[in-house]
């Protein structure tokens, strides 16, 4: 065998041993770090707003109601801006994700190489999905969540800085994105990365509020399987 192809194939294994090694070590970590739980901080905490943990099998979403003593989402995220226009909606769900992913990716069939590549390499920017509803039920994909008003003024925070606002200090709508007749795409703020995952920042939500959550996870099923499902 020649010397120079001897010296090609080393390489090559190197590059894939390395690159196998670096995937087994963050599918190990990401398994690891997901199964240690963070728990409640106050669990005999008045349970004055109910909130829902939703997941579609790989994105999560937190789910709020849309108008409340301590916020009407409506006032900042106005009905005008989902195609239907539907203001008896009593549901918003916010995800956070990579802007090039949401956009031009509306089925996992029109998944690209490069779009997830972006996405996964800090190389984007992203976006929160809004998605409104006229009743959201319990169930295997959807966990009810019982807060206090003080518990549910940290998310509303949490999820509030999350968005990119303009100069005047509104929010940005990214128009004419949607999924359907009844959910809005906004600019938002941190850049999503294979470390920092749409399901981190659900995860990171839950933290914030002092809820039960994953030390850290990437995707849906570990912070799922610290409710029990």
């Amino acid at each position: 065998m020649p010397l120079t192809l001897r010296k090609t194939l080393k390489v090559t294994g190197y590059t894939l041993g390395s690159l196998i090694g670096v995937a087994a070590l963050y599918l190990g970590s990401a398994l690891a770090l997901s199964s240690i739980p963070v728990e409640k901080k106050e669990p005999n905490a008045p349970a004055d707003v109910t909130v829902f943990l939703h997941t579609n099998g790989v994105h999560t979403d937190i789910v709020l109601p849309i108008k409340t003593a301590q916020i009407d989402w409506s006032q900042q995220l106005p009905f005008a801006n989902i195609p239907s226009q539907d203001s008896t909606m009593r549901y918003i769900a916010f995800g956070w994700g990579d802007k090039g992913f949401y956009l031009d990716t509306p089925t996992w069939a029109d998944l690209k190489f490069s779009t997830a590549f972006v996405a996964a390499f800090w190389l984007g920017s992203s976006a929160m999905h809004t998605t409104y509803f006229h009743s959201l039920a319990p169930g295997p994909e959807t966990i009810p969540l019982h807060l206090s008003q003080a518990e549910y003024a940290r998310l509303i925070a949490y999820i509030q800085q999350s968005f990119a606002l303009d100069a005047s200090g509104q929010v940005q709508h990214i128009k004419g994105h949607s999924y359907g007749q009844d959910d809005a795409f906004y600019e938002a703020h941190r850049v999503y990365s294979f470390l920092y995952t749409c399901n981190t920042w659900t995860n990171n939500a839950l933290k914030a509020c002092g809820q039960r959550a994953c030390l850290w996870t990437p995707s849906d099923k570990g912070i799922f399987r610290i409710y029990g499902r």
